[in-house]
């Protein structure tokens, strides 16, 4: 181990559904020098909380945590289950309700077991390329080089691995009490126009979280590392770099 790396924290980056490394790669060249960085592999795994576990029995003492999308969820399930390892958080284009009750749930059940479906029927890049139209911004759908890495990174997922993440977000709890209790500097973040989990939503996560920053990337749609990667590292250094709490509330002032 470098003598550097004693001074730079430990950070967990969570990937989101049929996510892997690659989806924080595009962040990492920026995050090096501040962070011991590491990309944890929970894909097989068929619940939030069994992917949190699986988090926490790999992760050092102490350590920071990001989560995009599904991986904001994971990163929350770490926190309540070991909150006094967690420094940090930063949640990423994600959310925090259960599946709503109802029609609206009914639909979202839909919606997901009919790309798990295509998947099954025509293969992971095939449903991945309509999965995108509802993740990347509109105006990169044109961007080949990030086209083809999000395909190749969903096609190295299975159906199987598909149906059980798929499973574990219709299963979601809602974590609106975690959030109030959260007494770390937390950074809450996405794209401008992120489709699937919008502005708004973020915007009520950051006023649940007391002294939160809220973060929002510019023609940006839900795969925020992957598509603005410079904007996304440069929010994270800062939430690296703020002081760490030290008032009894250990709010994380604005």
């Amino acid at each position: 181990m470098d003598q550097g790396d004693h001074d730079r924290p430990a950070l967990l980056l969570l990937p989101g559904l049929l996510c892997d490394h690659a989806s924080w790669a595009p962040v990492l060249p920026w995050l090096a020098p501040h962070a011991r960085c590491h990309v944890p592999d929970y894909s097989s795994e068929a619940s939030l909380g069994a992917m949190a576990d699986r988090v926490i029995d790999e992760a050092p003492e102490r350590f920071a945590l990001a989560g995009h999308s599904m991986g904001g969820r994971v990163a929350l399930e770490v926190l309540r289950r070991a909150p006094g390892r967690v420094l940090r958080l930063a949640l990423l284009d994600t959310g925090y309700r259960s599946r709503p009750d109802g029609s609206a749930g009914d639909d979202e059940r839909g919606r997901r077991l009919a790309l798990l479906a295509l998947a099954r029927e025509r293969g992971m890049r095939a449903m991945g390329r309509e999965w995108m139209r509802a993740m990347v911004h509109p105006a990169r759908l044109a961007d080949t080089a990030l086209v083809e890495a999000i395909l190749d990174m969903i096609g190295r997922q299975t159906p199987e691995r598909f149906a059980a993440q798929v499973d574990a977000l219709l299963a979601r709890p809602d974590v609106s009490a975690l959030l109030r209790s959260i007494r770390v500097p937390t950074l809450v973040a996405c794209g401008r126009d992120d489709a699937w989990s919008p502005l708004a939503q973020h915007e009520e996560i950051a006023a649940l979280v007391p002294g939160s920053r809220l973060a929002v990337f510019d023609d940006c749609g839900h795969m925020a590392p992957m598509e603005q990667p410079r904007a996304v590292a440069d929010a994270l250094v800062a939430w690296l770099c703020s002081p760490a709490a030290t008032s009894r509330e250990r709010a994380w002032a604005n």
